[in-house]
């Protein structure tokens, strides 16, 4: 996947997810609310702002988003916006929490995805797939990472699998939030791998992918087959993004 001919996309990406962060850290610190309301009122409020911001500055394109009843004229759509206003609402939701993002993604009928811009607020940072290859830093994970390699998984649903895929590569699994944090936790260098399976849609993997394949990462189905977007059925259930180089092995302790 190439940045070339979609470095304004990549900037508008960049922009609009950090744009919506901004708004929710203001929301959380501001409004006194918490928990399940809050997470609510942030799903809200970021996805009236990203569609608000897409119909002003890309009125052509189509938008795909978690918080929006689904328009189908995307599926003849040349272009398509994928977006999670809020991925990880049940951490935006508690107070000391960083791992929740927002997702702003690009499809194309030519190109498959072809932008991705991942936003963690709480740490006031905004990955695209203009970046590249990232320095490892630390700050998602509330524990230092040392010399065991890490395999991040969901907390409330981890994949059967998890304890097999650390085993393989003789490290440890460990839970985090969003499908955004997860994957920006293995582009920053504070994780190896990511493995999911059983409960995902297009909105919690597409900017995320867009991002790490940009920076080299592996990218695909939990079978090795590709992750593919703006389809009838929106249902992606599951994910693996991992250092090149740990793929195979990856991939076959999940066979």
């Amino acid at each position: 996947m190439s940045a070339v001919g979609f470095e304004a996309d990549i900037a508008l990406a960049a922009e609009l997810a950090t744009g919506a962060g901004e708004l929710l850290v203001r929301l959380r610190r501001e409004s006194g609310l918490s928990g399940r309301e809050l997470g609510d009122a942030g799903d809200q409020q970021s996805n009236d702002w990203l569609l608000a911001q897409l119909a002003q500055r890309r009125p052509d394109d189509a938008v795909l988003s978690e918080e929006s009843a689904d328009d189908r004229t995307r599926l003849q759509a040349p272009r398509v916006w994928i977006v999670d206003p809020v991925d990880g609402t049940r951490e935006y939701g508690m107070e000391g929490h960083a791992d929740w993002a927002v997702h702003v993604a690009l499809w194309t009928a030519d190109e498959g995805l072809v932008v991705g811009a991942v936003s963690l607020p709480a740490l006031e940072i905004t990955y695209d797939s203009g970046s590249g290859a990232v320095a490892p830093t630390a700050g998602l994970m509330s524990t230092p990472r040392g010399d065991v390699p890490r395999v991040v998984i969901s907390g409330s649903r981890p994949p059967t699998f998890s304890d097999d895929v650390a085993t393989a590569i003789g490290g440890v699994a460990v839970p985090l939030g969003s499908a955004g944090a997860k994957a920006m936790a293995v582009l920053r260098g504070e994780a190896d791998a990511y493995v999911h399976a059983g409960g995902q849609y297009e909105w919690d993997s597409a900017a995320p992918v867009a991002v790490a394949q940009a920076a080299g990462l592996w990218c695909s189905r939990i079978d090795g087959s590709p992750l593919v977007y703006n389809q009838s059925d929106v249902y992606l259930p599951d994910l693996v993004i991992c250092r090149p180089e740990l793929a195979q092995t990856v991939l076959g302790a999940m066979a």
